[in-house]
Order: C-alpha cells, then sequence, then structure tokens
C-alpha cells in the first residue's frame, strides 16, 4: 500500500497505438474499447459504500497524478453488476456480491468504531492500519457476519482489485505489456529476447533513445 510506486520504465510506449494494426483483431479491439468505456460511476454499489471501495482501491493499488487514471473501483463495480462470479468459492464464503457488501459495511463500521470517522475520511495511515487487519484477519466487525476477513481479501481484494487495475491498457504501459497476443502470436520466447511488437525498458542515461524507439513499436 505504499505512495511510492515505479512509472516510466517505458517511456514513449503506449499499447493503444496498436489499436488500429493488424496486431489486434476485432474481438479484441472490441474487449478493450468496452473496458476504456467503463465511466468512473458506480452502477451496483450505494453512493456510501462507493466511496469506501474508491478510498481501498485507492490504497492497494494507488495511482500517480498526471496520467489517465484506470477506474479501478468501476471496474469491480462492473463485475459485481453483471453477476460474474471466479467459477468457484470457498465454502465458509458468500457470493462475490454480498461479500463485498458485507466487507465495505465491516470498513465503515470499524473506521467508525475505531476513529469517529468514516473510512473514505481516514488519514491514508489509519486506512492501511484498518486493512491490514483485513488482509491478517484481525478485522472485528458485526457486519462480517461471519465471513472470514483474510478469505475476503484473498479472494476478492487481491483477485478484483489487482485484477481490475492490471486489465487496463494505462497499466499495461506501466509494465511494458505489449497487450493481447492474438491474432500475433510470441515467437522468441527465450529470457530477456524481445519480439519486435514489445517496448523496451528504459537503462538510465538512454531515456531519449528508448522513448524515440518505443514511439515506433506497434
Amino acid at each position: 500500500m505504499s505512495d511510492d510506486v515505479s512509472r516510466g520504465r517505458y517511456p514513449g510506449y503506449d499499447v493503444l497505438d496498436k489499436r488500429n494494426t493488424p496486431s489486434w483483431n476485432d474481438r479484441t479491439r472490441q474487449v478493450i474499447d468496452a473496458r476504456l468505456a467503463v465511466e468512473d460511476t458506480p452502477r451496483f454499489f450505494a453512493l456510501e459504500e462507493w466511496r469506501t471501495l474508491r478510498a481501498l482501491c485507492d490504497r492497494v493499488a494507488p495511482q500517480p497524478a498526471g496520467r489517465p487514471r484506470v477506474p479501478v473501483a468501476a471496474l469491480v463495480d462492473r463485475q459485481l453488476a453483471a453477476r460474474k462470479t471466479k467459477g468457484f468459492r470457498l465454502a465458509d464464503m458468500p457470493q462475490p456480491w454480498d461479500a463485498w457488501r458485507r466487507a465495505l459495511a465491516a470498513l465503515e463500521e470499524v473506521a467508525l468504531r475505531d476513529h469517529g470517522r468514516s473510512f473514505a475520511m481516514l488519514t491514508a495511515s489509519d486506512q492501511d492500519a484498518v486493512l491490514q487487519d483485513l488482509q491478517h484477519g484481525k478485522l472485528t466487525a458485526a457486519a462480517l457476519d461471519g465471513m472470514p476477513p483474510k478469505n475476503f481479501w484473498d479472494a476478492h481484494v487481491n483477485h478484483d482489485v489487482i485484477g481490475s487495475y492490471y486489465s487496463h491498457p494505462e497499466a499495461w504501459n506501466e509494465i511494458g505489456w505489449a497487450g493481447p497476443a492474438s491474432p500475433r502470436g510470441y515467437v522468441r520466447l527465450d529470457l530477456d529476447n524481445r519480439d519486435p511488437w514489445e517496448p523496451t525498458e528504459a537503462k538510465p542515461g538512454r531515456e531519449a533513445q528508448t522513448e524515440r524507439a518505443n514511439k515506433r513499436v506497434i
């Protein structure tokens, strides 16, 4: 949950430059276009739940100023609105939509009980402390209604929040991922051996050259 997030390792690279090239097929374009069209507003959650979710996402997947924001909370919200599941569920866990509602209510309950303020209004360090209790299974709240907090963290915070963040092209630019490999496929599979459509990571003193090279990568 640190604010010290490394960015800019792939200067000049934008995976969306591939959109109108043979690198992506029509189905890939449809999926990514739908993801990019998600507005940062709730459809499933009530407004109070939405504020808590936004605060949680901002601590688990912090994003720097100065670049397009990945709507992590909205991507989680849309999964729940569509009643999407993972294809499995632990025996002591409710359905995802119920699990999320219980967990968000528990965060709010603990914030009000221990700090006298809504979770979204806590300092970053106090939010982290509450979330760490959730992560380590130490959070106690009536709203959990018997749901194990650590199981919620493992099954939903790790999967839904982190998965939503890295499902977005803006996050792909951050980690230098060249996007879906359909229809092109990978050819060079050896360690540190890039295909021509993959970006180059900048090395100290070579940022400008790397940026020029990455701007040509499609």
